[in-house]
């Protein structure tokens, strides 16, 4: 049966929607290249989305040539505003943005962990209400949120996790407390870095491929044919219980300790630098005041001042990332280690480079052997730091240890993946139910 005049108006309507979603600002000649409509028909569906208040003009294209301008129509960017969080063990980090993911404003701050549950969601709610008010926006109309550990496919919700502090699983009531319009969701901030990667960094030209994860901790995640998997249960990619070999033990069901988190994790790589004789000056042997004595690997990095100067102004922090159990501190310098060992030239970066490649090349060989992705995207602060260089290294360990031909990337956002991500799957939220017409 054909469709009737309005029910092809309407088609056509969330056809231009879509491709304003997609390809952001238009002219009204690009709407119909890519429609196929006849110009009359592209003459009227503009004219109806502008009458709804959902598409507007936005600029002239073209500016550079003689004559007439066209105009550019775009989607109304205040119509809704939304809200992103980047949840840590540490911390929160929140932006607002308008409807296409222009961002308005930003706040972060750390949540102690004697703070109490109460006090901590208390803490992170307060930012959002901070960023929302310095961005002008009345309402949120959909919020995302990142946050590591699984997520529950049939609710939605953080599954309890011993491993993670209690205020996590509190925190999306409570933003959905406050904020009693709004849409929001909770997703592993893995999952969101994956498809933050595949929109703005690494793997745009993918439609499948592996993202590892390589920060505080360690994980993974599956985009095939286009589509983010999470298992049965929510927990495809949690890498860091991997039974691999080169640790002390197996992990249990409650602790990845023994898996490939120990030989991948923040620790793990400042431990292994450490092995490899390349740690910041302390003791006896040097001042922790004189960045002269740090080892050749430090001296040579031409992109390690960071690590110099968190020699000169907080060597008690230093030595405790580099020789103490603290993962937070870990996760600072382990990011700086690999990026002075990748820009630097002392011979023991080089080796320091190989055997961290080695490591992450198992947990790769296993997921490869099983998933045959093609690509996989070393991401996290970690991943940016080692760049081409640590990606390099992994291909070359991987190639020898699995016969499936495996392209090996440098993530390009690094920590900042979980909140682009978180934003662009408010942004896509939002967007798909505005335009959606009422009933459809």
């Amino acid at each position: 049966m054909p469709a009737t005049p309005s029910t092809a108006r309407a088609i056509n309507d969330r056809l231009a929607l879509s491709l304003f979603q997609r390809e952001g600002p238009l002219t009204a000649a690009q709407l119909k290249q890519f429609t196929g409509l006849s110009r009359p028909s592209v003459a009227d569906l503009v004219e109806r989305l502008t009458a709804a208040g959902l598409i507007e003009v936005v600029g002239e294209a073209g500016e550079q040539r003689r004559g007439p301008n066209a105009k550019l129509y775009g989607i109304v960017a205040g119509l809704a505003h939304l809200a992103a969080l980047d949840v840590r063990t540490e911390g929160v980090s929140v932006l607002v943005s308008d409807l296409v993911g222009g961002v308005l404003a930003e706040a972060s701050g750390p949540i102690r962990d004697d703070a109490g549950t109460g006090p901590a969601v208390e803490q992170a709610v307060a930012l959002v209400e901070q960023a929302a008010k310095e961005a002008g926006a009345d309402r949120l109309h959909t919020v995302g949120i990142g946050a590591p550990g699984l997520i529950d496919p049939a609710s939605g919700d953080l599954r309890d996790s011993g491993g993670l502090p209690a205020w996590h699983r509190r925190l999306m009531a409570a933003v959905q407390e406050r904020f009693p319009e709004s849409r929001v969701s909770v997703e592993n901030e893995t999952n969101l870095a994956a498809l933050a990667e595949q929109r703005d960094g690494a793997a745009r030209d993918r439609d499948t491929f592996v993202l590892l994860w390589l920060d505080l901790g360690i994980g993974a995640a599956l985009v095939l044919d286009g589509t983010l998997r999470r298992g049965a249960s929510g927990g495809a990619g949690e890498v860091g219980f991997l039974p691999v070999p080169g640790t002390t033990g197996l992990p249990s069901a409650t602790d990845c300790d023994g898996g490939f988190h120990s030989l991948a994790s923040a620790s793990a790589i400042v431990a292994l630098a450490a092995e490899h004789g390349l740690t910041l000056p302390h003791g006896d042997r040097a001042a922790p005041s004189d960045p002269t004595h740090a080892p050749d690997l430090v001296r040579a990095a031409t992109h390690a001042s960071d690590l110099v100067r968190a020699a000169t102004h907080a060597p008690d922090s230093v030595r405790a990332a580099m020789h103490g159990p603290d993962p937070v501190r870990a996760a600072t310098y382990a990011p700086a280690l690999v990026r002075a060992a990748a820009h630097g030239t002392d011979p023991a970066a080089g080796r320091f480079l190989d055997a961290l490649a080695d490591r992450v090349a198992l947990g790769v060989a296993a997921v490869v052997s099983v998933l045959d992705p093609g690509c996989v995207v070393l991401a996290g602060e970690v991943g940016r730091a080692g760049g081409d260089v640590l990606a390099g290294r992994v291909h070359r360990a991987l190639a020898r240890m699995s016969p499936l031909p495996t392209e090996v990337r440098a993530g390009l956002l690094g920590g900042e993946a979980v909140l682009r991500g978180a934003l662009l799957t408010a942004r896509d939220r939002a967007q798909d139910e505005l335009f959606t017409p009422p009933g459809s």
